[in-house]
């Protein structure tokens, strides 16, 4: 028996917003132009939000509009957050991509072939612990965000701020499967009419009788019996948000990804479109994962995809696929049925829409697909795959 944690944070931690402004000024930029270059890095801080990086686009987005309008979605509208868009300044240092990287990334004319607009590697993972094929601990750690966001924003009485953190601890058998849920750690920023006591209640109160119950898997519903909870360990937090932690954006890439339980390649993903691999490839990643999983091959699925700047062509791919007995490389069989050239990925999942500020916060993977959105979850490679078996 082993014990395995991973966290999750909600869409008012100061990362998660840095992320969200950063993907909203991308999606701005694609819906003035699909074959719009966006580089969007974001600084959030007490009163100020710095926007920098690096755009080759025909669009003009209203930086500052786009801004203000993601601050108010997410909550920060009022003085009584501690962080208020109707007041915060703006500073917009977006300039044009450098010509260098941009002849490298375009082969010829727009919407032709693209090269890598970066090297690095890139993962992907799934696997049969969950209904979403994602790993249990980190699942369970944004349930319990995803519960305390849908009560703070349907609940008017509600006690919480957008600020919070959470996170899961699992008790593990030594194969790997789950034996319980050993601790919950739980952080919310709330309002000081409120006492911790107060905030502490409400929230075992949403996740015993409004998470737990929702769970679609009888064996983690179970789980939760002998769970130990940590709820605000460091007394009140009233104040939460930028105004008391400077926000980042791609600083929270384990949460974007698959927690402690897969390896990460380093590269975020809010603020880039998808000529950037590091965003577009680990996409790729998964929807092949995932797919493995749902026909069957494993139950646990690690790809790895690597890229060089400027080239068509990834120059590795590995795909391991897990069961009980061994691993198995289904790296040629991959090879030779998908298509990993930026331009394919791009093309596959629709990526030069307007279809990126919905991942920001929440996680990139194990999502509903619904239309262009979250197209890598799609199980549409199922019937290939089976007949590999």
């Amino acid at each position: 028996m082993y014990l395995w944690t991973s966290e999750f944070v909600s869409k008012g931690h100061p990362d998660k917003v840095a992320d969200q402004v950063a993907d909203a000024v991308l999606d701005a930029y694609l819906a003035g132009d699909a074959e719009s270059r966006v580089a969007c890095e974001v600084t959030i801080t007490k009163d100020l939000v710095l926007v920098t990086g690096e755009v080759n686009s025909l669009a003009k987005p209203n930086i500052e509009e786009v801004v203000r309008s993601t601050l108010k979605h997410i909550g920060y509208d009022r003085p009584e957050t501690g962080f208020d868009v109707h007041r915060c300044e703006i500073i917009n240092r977006l300039h044009a991509q450098a010509a260098e990287i941009s002849g490298a990334v375009q082969k010829g004319s727009r919407g032709g072939e693209l090269g890598a607009g970066d090297q690095g590697m890139m993962f992907g993972f799934a696997t049969a612990e969950t209904l979403c094929h994602m790993p249990c601990a980190i699942y369970l750690a944004r349930e319990i965000i995803r519960t305390l966001e849908t009560e703070r924003e349907t609940n008017p009485d509600t006690p919480f701020f957008p600020d919070a953190k959470s996170q899961v601890t699992l008790a593990l058998r030594d194969d790997g499967t789950l034996d319980q849920v050993h601790t919950i750690v739980v952080s919310a920023c709330h309002r000081s009419k409120y006492t911790v006591g107060m905030v502490c209640d409400y929230v075992k109160e949403l996740i015993l009788h409004t998470m737990i119950p929702n769970l679609p898997e009888p064996r983690l519903r179970e789980a939760f019996d002998k769970a130990q909870y940590l709820l605000n360990p460091a007394g009140a937090w009233c104040e939460g948000g930028p105004v008391s932690d400077t926000g980042l954006s791609g600083r929270k890439i384990v949460v974007d990804n698959y927690g402690a339980d897969c390896p990460i390649g380093g590269g975020s993903f809010s603020g880039k479109d998808a000529s950037k691999v590091d965003r577009s490839g680990a996409y790729a990643a998964r929807h092949i994962a995932r797919n493995l999983v749902a026909a069957g091959l494993g139950s646990r699925v690690q790809v790895q995809v690597a890229y060089a700047i400027g080239l068509i062509e990834p120059v590795s791919l590995r795909v391991q696929v897990e069961d009980e007995q061994c691993i198995r490389d289904y790296s040629d069989q991959v090879r030779q049925c998908v298509s990993l050239t930026p331009r394919a990925i791009i093309d596959r999942f629709h990526l030069d829409r307007p279809v990126f500020s919905p991942t920001a916060a929440g996680g990139h993977f194990g999502r509903v697909p619904k239309g262009d959105y979250f197209a890598w979850e799609k199980l549409d490679l199922v019937d290939v795959f089976r007949s590999w078996k």
